[in-house]
């Protein structure tokens, strides 16, 4: 095989200012890259490496050089070195979707999986999200999410204030008990270890199902002792970013004990990465999700196409039995003014479709 990589550099657009509580993001720079076979025209396939400039481990000012440099020794040597990328997440699941794409392609398969969900028979349930913003926005996003259909509702928090965040949890539970509407809510690591406590005491009451990182990453000693405490179940998502080695990685969860873990591909290892979280998490009753980090439609279909063979293969879960399954993180395609027309991925009744009856389309 005569492996060969054009990479291709995108910037998309927000349809509107995505805040978290790290900063605003306006744009998105990712790089496509293009996987084939000199001596075979049919192996194709295009990845997506998005890291995020403040949070990936692998993001540098010189991020595209190094991509280049990365594809450069995986031409040299016809294949991919899964351990050399251990230390490079976006890089290593750009790559790795590239290359799996592109056997499926030579295969003649549309996706590297054949699941119910590839062959668009069944849906992924998702969560729908509502993004940090002033009140008013805040609570007419809330209320969007509820037109739509959604069952399960994750609302980031620490940005307007928690008594304002309050009053929008209070509004969800006015009208729809935890029967009728899970809720999700999403620090990223907002709560400080002298009022995570009590805030989580407050937020316990609306029958919340998990909230994530209460505590900015690195404080296990506090961390484990929230997990521990909490009346609320804490998942865990900057927590995994720079564990590497199944060491790492054993070491952090036998010390915190998550009740979740929230795995983003791009941020936690790739594809490979995930699946080892995925076999710790269990071995430990830890439950998990998958979301994505910001990916255009190339990555995020990917993801969402992978998530199904692991949650069919792996945990032999049938996904026909919404029941089954948590809602996973997969809604992020209609966050773009520009998104890449590249897969046919569809949100439908609180569920992400990839629906092989409709041409390509733009979410």
């Amino acid at each position: 095989m005569k492996l060969s990589f054009q990479i291709e550099p995108r910037t998309l657009h927000f349809k509107f200012p995505a805040t978290t509580s790290r900063g605003v993001y306006t744009r998105r720079k990712i790089w496509l890259v293009h996987a084939c076979d000199r001596d075979n025209a049919a192996f194709q396939g295009t990845g997506e490496c998005a890291p995020l400039f403040d949070l990936s481990p692998d993001y540098t000012a010189d991020y595209p050089l190094r991509l280049r440099a990365v594809c450069d020794s995986i031409e040299r040597a016809g294949r991919l070195d899964d351990e050399a990328l251990r230390t490079l997440p976006s890089m290593r699941f750009g790559i790795e979707t590239a290359l799996l794409h592109a056997v499926a392609a030579a295969n003649e398969k549309n996706t590297p999986y054949n699941t119910s969900f590839s062959r668009g028979e069944q849906g992924l349930p998702i969560n729908g999200l509502v993004w940090m913003g002033d009140k008013a926005a805040m609570f007419e996003g809330l209320d969007d999410k509820l037109r739509q259909g959604f069952r399960c509702i994750k609302i980031k928090i620490g940005a307007i204030g928690f008594e304002d965040e309050i009053e929008l949890l209070n509004h969800v539970r006015s009208e729809y008990d935890a029967e009728t509407i899970q809720l999700r809510v999403d620090a990223n690591g907002a709560f400080s270890p002298a009022d995570v406590m009590e805030r989580l005491d407050r937020l316990a009451a609306f029958g919340i199902q998990s909230i994530e990182q209460p505590l900015r990453a690195g404080r296990w000693d506090a961390m484990a002792r929230v997990c521990r405490e909490s009346p609320v179940p804490v998942a865990l998502d900057e927590e995994l970013i720079g564990l590497y080695s199944r060491a790492e990685k054993e070491a952090m969860l036998d010390k915190v004990r998550p009740a979740y873990l929230v795995l983003k591909p791009t941020l936690h290892g790739g594809l490979a990465g995930c699946e080892e979280w995925v076999s710790l998490a269990e071995e430990r009753g830890i439950g998990w999700w998958v979301t994505s980090a910001l990916e255009s439609n190339v990555g995020l279909a990917a993801i969402a196409c992978w998530t199904a063979h692991l949650l069919e293969s792996h945990t032999r879960t049938n996904i026909s039995d919404a029941s089954q399954i948590i809602p996973q993180g997969l809604g992020t395609g209609q966050l773009f003014t520009d998104n890449i027309p590249f897969s046919q991925l569809q949100i439908r009744g609180g569920a992400l479709w990839y629906d092989l009856s409709q041409a390509v389309t733009q979410e």
